[in-house]
């Protein structure tokens, strides 16, 4: 039991260091304490309910859904935003404000950064980023190809260009298609000497942003012209795909679904992906739902920037089975 005179102590310290905002070191020189001392009547102010804390939350954060999201995963971090499930514009740009304000306060020095192409999610990030204040001597590298269509090639080159000028890094760009023709026209344009430099980079890449499709491809995806047909998206449906990151599909479990397509493909593998310390997965709405639950599955990503939404059905369905 603490005695009335240490009680009144407690209260002393608690009162100077929360009611007059004095420092440790301060308390301790003011009453002839060790700051160790003060250290510990600061805890014993907590533990005796003389000092109570709490934390208000502003309207619109979602911090114990973001907690519980990250237990049920097993991610590094989640960022749920409010936005409407219907309105795409404002849920890309919602999404994209989160994802610059991470990307802005956790790039650390002499990282490899990897950019998913094809992704209006991330072209919303980019346009919400703020110049960094100094060089960050950070490389950026397309982790699929960019090339496509020349009316929609212009989006896959402005985000890693805009990104590397904000950060003020270095660019690799990916000179390939992301899907091509034949598996042989894949082996040829892999062993072109700048295509082979950005994919030995891959294996180096500390930061992935990339972007959560569905098997059907997103209007920019699709206008890139990289893209399978409908009978080949069809046969992945078959498969069991439910989404893909950069073009690699995988199941509602997590699965890759294994599929000839994939050697069409050039860009990071899932496997390479899943190496990075931090895959960050930027996607929301309804209809990426299954997507999402997907890459969350299959461990693809390890930090997830999703709406509300989407975020309560992740946890209302964690241990759902799905066929």
């Amino acid at each position: 039991m603490i005695n009335r005179q240490e009680l009144r102590l407690v209260a002393k310290v608690a009162r100077l260091y929360y009611e007059q905002d004095l420092g440790q070191a301060e308390i301790a020189q003011r009453l002839d304490l060790s700051q160790a001392t003060v250290s510990r009547l600061l805890k014993r102010a907590l533990e005796q309910r003389i000092v109570q804390i709490s934390v208000s939350l502003p309207a619109g954060f979602n911090a114990e859904l973001e907690d519980a999201l990250q237990v049920a995963y097993d991610l590094k971090e989640v960022i749920v935003v409010d936005a409407a499930d219907d309105d795409d514009e404002q849920l890309q740009r919602a999404l994209g404000t989160a994802a610059a304000f991470y990307v802005q306060n956790t790039i650390k020095a002499h990282e490899v950064i990897g950019l998913s192409s094809w992704s209006a999610t991330l072209l919303a990030m980019v346009d919400a980023m703020r110049p960094f204040p100094r060089t960050q001597d950070v490389q950026i590298v397309q982790i699929l190809g960019g090339i496509g269509n020349p009316n929609a090639r212009v989006h896959a080159n402005r985000l890693t260009e805009r990104f590397t000028q904000l950060v003020h890094g270095k660019s690799m760009f990916l000179p390939a298609p992301g899907v091509v023709g034949s598996v042989e026209m894949a082996q040829v344009i892999s062993e072109d000497t700048f295509v082979r430099e950005a994919l030995t980079l891959f294996e180096h890449v500390t930061l992935a942003l990339v972007g959560i499709g569905t098997v059907e491809p997103s209007k920019l995806l699709a206008s890139s012209g990289n893209r399978f047909s409908a009978e080949e998206l069809n046969h992945l449906r078959d498969l069991g795909a439910v989404g893909d990151i950069c073009m690699r599909f995988f199941d509602i479990h997590g699965l890759p679904v294994v599929n000839p397509l994939n050697s069409r493909v050039i860009g990071m593998t899932l496997e390479q992906l899943r190496h990075v310390k931090r895959s960050v997965g930027i996607a929301g709405g309804l209809r990426k739902y299954s997507a999402i639950r997907g890459a969350l599955l299959g461990k693809w990503v390890n930090v997830l920037i999703t709406d509300r939404t989407v975020a309560e059905k992740l946890i209302a369905e964690k241990d759902t089975p799905r066929g």
